[in-house]
């Protein structure tokens, strides 16, 4: 995992950033535009250590570009390199271009950190000198690489690859299911239900009237990017809000739960876009946009990711559990029906009469699911159909 700080450059030291993101941006799209380029019909395409060398050509060359940090560039090179690595690996998608205003970064090798006090350390970066960060956190055991970012909002923070620190806690014998959703981000199997904060109904006025604001300004102008960087405080508050609701409710499972049920969701899938194409249009586009921002606002992946993450350092198990059918089938008598869901929050059987809160109903399938996986005593309650399809388990 990263451990991530706020750093705090000074006017000059911001300068100086700024010029490393510009150069290790433009390196790592000539590197892309190079490796789209390449066919088999055409010369092939250069390999690492002739990027290395087109490199250093370029920067006797091109007078901007030998001005930067040639540790920085390299570097950039390297990302892209071990990026087609794990392409070819099949464990990371294509590489990408990389956009001004969206893509702000560069990674340093062999970082000094020198700690100041309690609360404050230094990092010294190539042509920049010696950059304060909050020490929030305590520092990784091994620091060996940093990356130095800016969001939308002008933050500029500092990241450190290291394990995830392990969890001091006492076996409780309990298990609980989680049933993600829109109206409830999360609810439990013991009727708790919990909602990813967004932005308040004054702050989500500002974000619409600097919405339309930046639609009637002129693109380039000093105006359009204060707009810009308004619009970015406000996205940025709010995904830190996410984060820290995410962090907390993960936290907080790994620490009551030996055993965790979640819906094994494929979220990449559930929020591609309906426009389709000009042969085929798509069909409630504005409202399949609506969900997809929906879904990205309550953070599942973000959930599961860091669930995964801390249940490994102390032995809780969590499961993952095949959605299908979960809000239909009752959790008391397992018959399956559409007609069982009346509506987003209300399930009541047409076999046995048990009603319940729809969301809890489907977290107590999905615990039961979980169960039965882990041979722990549960009933999934599966039909002949779904029986078909094995649960997918990992510890």
């Amino acid at each position: 995992m990263a451990h991530r700080y706020r750093l705090y450059p000074d006017q000059a030291q911001t300068l100086v950033l700024v010029k490393h993101c510009w150069d290790a941006r433009t390196v790592w799209n000539a590197a892309l535009e190079q490796a789209n380029w390449w066919r088999p019909w055409r010369a092939k395409s250069p390999g690492s250590a002739e990027r290395f060398r087109q490199l250093a050509e370029a920067r006797k060359h091109l007078g901007w570009l030998g001005e930067g940090s040639s540790s920085v560039q390299q570097q950039a090179l390297r990302d892209f390199d071990q990026a087609l690595k794990n392409w070819w690996a099949g464990t990371h998608r294509r590489p990408r271009w990389r956009k001004r205003g969206g893509d702000e970064g560069f990674c340093v090798r062999d970082v000094k950190v020198s700690k100041q006090s309690s609360k404050w350390a230094e990092l010294a970066v190539p042509k920049c000198g010696r950059v304060r960060f909050r020490l929030s956190r305590p520092l990784p055991a091994d620091s060996g690489m940093a990356r130095i970012t800016q969001d939308r909002a002008g933050r500029w923070h500092v990241s450190f690859s290291g394990p995830q620190p392990s969890f001091k806690r006492e076996p409780s014998g309990e298990a609980v299911g989680v049933d993600v959703g829109v109206a409830a981000t999360l609810t439990t199997s013991g009727g708790e239900h919990l909602h990813a904060p967004t932005l308040s109904p004054g702050e989500s006025q500002r974000l619409v009237r600097l919405q339309r604001r930046l639609a009637r300004q002129k693109k380039g102008s000093n105006r359009r990017q204060a707009t810009k960087a308004a619009i970015g405080g406000l996205k940025a508050r709010e995904a830190d809000r996410r984060k820290d609701f995410v962090e907390k409710a993960t936290t907080e499972m790994v620490r009551r739960f030996d055993l965790v049920a979640v819906e094994d969701l494929e979220v990449k899938n559930m929020v591609r876009s309906a426009k389709g194409t000009i042969e085929q249009p798509g069909v409630n586009v504005a409202q399949k946009r609506g969900l997809n921002r929906s879904i990205h606002a309550q953070g599942w992946s973000m959930f599961r990711r860091r669930l995964g993450d801390k249940a490994a350092t102390c032995g809780v198990q969590v499961v993952p559990v095949d959605p299908a059918h979960t809000s239909q089938r009752c959790s008391a008598c397992g018959h399956t029906a559409a007609r069982n869901r009346k509506s987003q929050a209300v399930f009541c059987c047409q076999a046995c009469g048990h009603s319940d809160n729809a969301d809890v109903n489907a977290a107590n399938n999905i615990l039961a699911a979980g169960l039965a996986v882990t041979a722990r005593g549960g009933i999934s309650h599966q039909g002949p159909a779904e029986a078909r399809t094995p649960q997918r388990a990992t510890a």
